[in-house]
């Protein structure tokens, strides 16, 4: 074990404790208490970003039930770093929209892509309200602006002005300097909050503040409050128990990890097959993930863990031989129908036990507890391949991934299904309990 792996994964450790984050906020609270007024959210819209389409619809409602002062900026360049495969997020985006805007009852895109001409347009608006934005925003003219842009509606041409461009360079650079990436989010007090998947954290945060001027609640819990609902077993067509859910998976992706915990829960919870479908890290593909990104998802990942109740801080990065090892095992453990315990010990290891899965002590502890032999594991490591011998099936598993219409990790499918991220199991469930012929209140 190298002293930087040592290292790190304390590091890791440490920045994920609930002691640090108490104190983070703490001292947000002493900075608010010497400022005079309300604290203050700030909100980053993108016009074409379907997800800046919701999350404006519902803002006027958040800013009727906490008392905090708002004030939005507007974007338009997606960083290039930051999203791998731009083509394919923004079509998984539209469908996804649609999905969560059904959830919430909300207004969801008509068209699958504005013309570039339409979203200079409609940025423009936005702009313009930016600059004559009062302590108030006016909520309304904002979602009208989306609306218009969605549903197809024509507007007059009219390039940005000299004084729009400066701002909308200014607000990027403000994004980029304040450690984020993507529109569609909040940020209050050092802490963001993306699209309609991160409210319940804002909600929960503002109503420990009391900062709620209603009863305090959390609305935005909808993808995950009826996880794994109830039924009677009698309800169910065996006959269509016989189709899987499978999952794409990273062995390096936090993200990963909490899709897999909470997909082989679901699986056994309606007694279907799972399958599971392993593929490359990006960074091992030779893509990059840029530090403001990996700082994000991991804090993010980690109060996504504790909302579900899993470990997550104690992280052993496995990036290399972690992953090869791990990989070289699998066909092993399936071969000896251990493959989804030994991907979750695994899993569990490297996210939450600081587990370094390099080692020969780290991986026979995860070989073991999954019910493997760890003297036939070594054995398949000592061979000559065992670092290529997977790397075909790996990339086949990526290239499934492609064809269902996701780049990246979690994928879940079911079906005809396939949604991208773990935040997306709701709709695996409904899916999940339309085919097997269940009905829900």
């Amino acid at each position: 074990m190298s002293l930087k792996n040592h290292i790190q994964r304390h590091a890791a450790r440490a920045l994920s404790s609930r002691t640090l984050k108490r104190v983070k906020r703490t001292i947000w609270q002493a900075r608010q208490a010497l400022m005079a007024g309300q604290p203050q959210v700030d909100v980053w819209l993108r016009a074409d970003d379907p997800y800046s389409y919701l999350l404006a619809q519902v803002l006027p409602q958040l800013q009727q039930d906490y008392a905090v002062n708002w004030r939005f900026r507007v974007i338009a360049t997606l960083q290039d770093d930051m999203y791998p495969e731009p083509e394919m997020w923004q079509r998984n985006a539209v469908l996804d929209a649609g999905l969560l805007a059904s959830l919430y009852q909300l207004q969801a895109p008509e068209i699958d892509q504005p013309s570039i001409a339409q979203v200079e347009v409609a940025t423009g608006r936005l702009l313009q309200l930016q600059q004559t934005e009062s302590q108030i925003p006016d909520w309304q003219a904002v979602i009208a602006v989306f609306q218009d842009l969605w549903s197809g509606t024509a507007q007059e041409a009219q390039p940005l002005t000299s004084e729009q461009q400066a701002l909308l360079a200014r607000n990027e650079a403000q994004l980029l300097n304040d450690g984020h990436y993507l529109s569609a989010t909040l940020k209050f007090q050092g802490e963001w909050y993306w699209g309609l998947d991160r409210l319940d954290h804002f909600e929960q945060r503002l109503n420990d503040l009391k900062l709620n001027s209603t009863e305090p609640k959390v609305y935005f819990d909808k993808t995950y409050a009826d996880f794994c609902r109830a039924f009677e077993p009698s309800e169910i067509n065996p006959e269509h128990q016989s189709q899987p859910l499978t999952l794409y998976f990273s062995a390096r992706s936090p993200y990963s990890y909490l899709g897999l915990e909470r997909s082989v829960k679901l699986a056994q919870h309606y007694g279907i097959p799972f399958e599971l479908k392993p593929v490359l890290p990006m960074i091992m593909r030779g893509l990059t993930v840029p530090d403001s990104k990996k700082f994000y998802i991991f804090g993010d990942t980690k109060r996504e863990a504790d909302k579900f109740g899993l470990d997550y801080g104690f992280v052993a990065d496995p990036l290399g031989a972690g992953v090869q090892r791990c990989y070289a095992l699998f066909d092993y453990a399936r071969s000896q129908a251990k493959e989804v315990d030994f991907m979750l010990s695994f899993a569990r290891a490297v996210n939450a036990e600081g587990i370094m899965a390099e080692t020969d002590s780290g991986m026979k502890k995860i070989v073991e507890r999954a019910g493997l032999n760890w003297t036939k594991a070594a054995a398949i490591l000592a061979q000559d391949d065992w670092q290529t011998a997977w790397l075909d099936w790996a990339e086949a598993n990526r290239l499934e991934m492609i064809e269902q219409g996701q780049w990246g990790v979690p994928s879940i499918r079911y079906g005809d299904l396939t949604v991208w991220g773990q935040d997306r199991i709701e709709f695996i469930e409904q899916a999940i309990r339309r085919h097997l012929g269940l009905k829900d209140d």
